[in-house]
């Protein structure tokens, strides 16, 4: 899998990761897919589905971060050079 994962392109990984927050934006946005589901009366999980939408689009966010940055640690694309290498003295 991580070798799968190094062999894509950057756009690939880009335009994957991308489609997903444009679908959450859209789903946050966008007023008639939350007004249509704020009359949806079937709870999921006993939460009312008109909560469980914000939630499901706040995890397909979460959840979409945290894949990339899962992706570009196995790519080696995090920058490093934020972290001190040494602690700093005095602390």
């Amino acid at each position: 899998m991580r070798e799968f994962i190094r062999g894509l392109s950057r756009r690939t990984v880009v335009t994957f990761f991308g489609v997903g927050y444009g679908i959450a934006l859209l789903l946050a946005l966008f007023p008639p897919f939350y007004l249509g589901a704020s009359g949806i009366a079937t709870p999921i999980l006993g939460v009312p589905f008109s909560i469980a939408y914000w939630l499901i689009d706040g995890l397909l966010l979460g959840f979409g971060l945290w894949g990339l940055y899962i992706v570009e640690d196995i790519r080696g694309e995090l920058d490093e050079s934020l972290v001190p290498a040494a602690p700093i003295a005095g602390e």
